[in-house]
């Protein structure tokens, strides 16, 4: 974890769509996988919707049908 103010990384919740997190990063995820990504900012999604999980594919847009 950086411990230089200089070094923290802006995480961004966004209502209804991802957590957006300047790079690079490595997520641990809840079974202990890590995924890196270098790419200046990442979205991480929050739905688990997502076909590219951790990452987000903007599956929270696609509307749920009413019955």
């Amino acid at each position: 974890m950086p411990t230089d103010p200089d070094d923290r990384r802006r995480v961004t919740v966004v209502p209804g769509g991802p957590i957006l997190v300047e790079g690079p990063v490595r997520l641990v995820l809840d079974d202990g996988t890590t995924v890196d990504s270098d790419r200046f900012a990442v979205a991480v999604c929050a739905c688990r919707r997502s076909q590219k999980y951790p990452f987000c594919d903007t599956s929270h847009r696609r509307k749920v049908r009413e019955r």
